[in-house]
């Protein structure tokens, strides 16, 4: 039995990837801030007959991050799929114009440091397994700069760049790396767009293991 880890685990994207790599057969740790809400969660996926449990982290404490992988991988199993996805603080998306280098500081920690955290803690139990997945979850300021959001989208880029370059680094061991660009909001009943269409489709990714990145649907012109 292997676990899915989930970094950002909330009531939208987060439950239905949680749904659906848990009823594939994977335990489920929800990593986020606040374990009233990863409580609600794992009540919800035990009605799906899914294992799941919570572990309490926030994304720009390196320490608490790490401490939350290792301990669910010793308690559920092995970390054979992380996905990235918490929702970035509104205070990232100041306008270009109004942004700081120490606008920088949180965003660049949040996107940037807690995948690279992420990633060192999970990636000697992918390779003691001899696979594993780690899939990456950007709005599409990532591939397309957007002035009235510059945290994000500076940060989201060089999220990118670091998710890119693992791509290349891990294929040899069986350790995929993709990243999926959401290019407008989330929302319930969208026909690509939907956590549910967004869940089924990154456990494509997960399981089809092809190219590094993928669009939920076409970038607006």
């Amino acid at each position: 039995m292997t676990t899915f880890a989930l970094i950002g685990a909330g009531p939208g994207l987060g439950l239905a990837a949680a749904r659906r790599f848990g009823t594939a057969g994977h335990r489920v740790a929800l990593i986020s801030r606040t374990a009233q809400h990863q409580d609600a969660l794992a009540a919800e996926l035990a009605r799906d007959d899914v294992h799941a449990r919570g572990f309490t982290a926030d994304v720009l404490d390196p320490a608490s991050l790490t401490a939350a992988l290792h301990e669910a991988a010793n308690t559920l199993g092995p970390v054979e799929i992380l996905q990235f996805s918490p929702v970035p603080r509104g205070d990232f998306m100041k306008p270009v114009l109004d942004t700081t280098a120490a606008d920088l500081d949180d965003p660049v920690a949040f996107s940037v440091k807690g995948p690279v955290t992420s990633v060192n803690a999970v990636l000697p139990g992918m390779r003691e397994l001899g696979r594993g997945t780690l899939l990456f979850v950007n709005g599409g300021s990532a591939v397309r700069p957007n002035p009235k959001v510059a945290g994000t989208s500076i940060a989201f880029a060089a999220e990118s760049a670091y998710a890119a370059m693992l791509h290349d680094a891990l294929a040899p061991e069986n350790i995929h790396v993709a990243q999926l660009i959401v290019p407008g909001a989330i929302r319930p009943g969208a026909q690509h767009s939907s956590p549910d269409a967004l869940a089924e489709r990154l456990y494509g990714i997960h399981t089809e293991r092809g190219t590094f990145r993928h669009y939920a649907e076409p970038m607006p012109t």
